[in-house]
């Protein structure tokens, strides 16, 4: 139990950082100043992989 405890936290911390990293790239994006647009795309989806691992955890 204390290992799906342990495993939930460091996904929720890494979505955490991909949703400010996410953040960053959106505004780099907008000032122009993000010339490899395709990191957004796989940022998005490194969300969504780490939200559905933690939706199959409950």
């Amino acid at each position: 139990m204390a290992e799906k405890k342990l495993e939930k936290e460091a996904l929720q911390s890494k979505l955490v950082d991909l949703k400010k990293e996410q953040m960053n790239q959106r505004f780099a994006h907008s000032a122009g100043q993000l010339p490899k647009t395709h990191v957004m795309r796989q940022t998005r989806r490194e969300i969504a992989r780490v939200k559905t691992k933690l939706n199959a955890a409950k």
